[in-house]
């Protein structure tokens, strides 16, 4: 970060933004079973609908961490990132510094100018193909790795409710959160 950025007081929360996708497909994950019990998956084969997810981690010095989440049908389009915002803006007080990628959902002309309009919220661009520094991906490796592992769902709703439940559950584990910055090799 900009050494502007890390000079900054403690009230700033940084925010972490990414998207990611959740399917009917089944994640595949070595799993234990009484012996001569092989479980068996019967996941769905054709026509998998997905639903998409905006995913941010906001840090901020103090020690606190949290974790946003928002799920729905579709693609991730300018709309979708633009309530995200409004969102994070509702329920984080004081200065936000969002990082994020460079999907062009993030770069759409409707995102810029509310940005620009938004006196407390500022807008950093990670490098590109460096998804590894993003703590948001380690949050879906996790989410789909344990939230997800073994799971055949004839539809997206248990999956998805299966989702929201998790990240809640997440929520109440801060060393779990800090864990996804430290994954990313990143510190306040």
């Amino acid at each position: 970060m900009a050494a502007s950025q890390k000079n900054t007081r403690a009230d700033v929360c940084f925010v972490f933004i990414d998207e990611s996708g959740f399917s009917e497909g089944a994640v595949i994950r070595r799993t234990w079973a009484p012996r001569g019990q092989t479980p068996v998956l019967r996941p769905k084969l054709r026509s998998w609908r997905r639903a998409s997810a905006i995913g941010a981690v906001g840090y901020r010095r103090s020690g606190q961490a949290r974790i946003f989440l928002r799920l729905h049908r579709g693609e991730v389009r300018a709309k979708q990132v633009l309530q995200f915002l409004r969102h994070l803006l509702r329920h984080i007080p004081g200065k936000v510094i969002v990082l994020w990628d460079g999907l062009s959902a993030h770069r759409a002309v409707l995102v810029r100018e509310w940005i620009s309009g938004q006196a407390r919220l500022r807008v950093v661009r990670l490098p590109a193909y460096a998804p590894e520094l993003n703590p948001v991906e380690g949050l879906w490796a996790w989410a789909k790795g344990t939230l997800l592992a073994n799971v055949c769902e004839d539809h997206l709703e248990p999956i998805t409710e299966r989702v929201r439940c998790g990240i809640r559950n997440a929520r109440q584990r801060p060393a779990l959160i800090w864990g996804f910055l430290e994954k990313a090799g990143l510190f306040l």
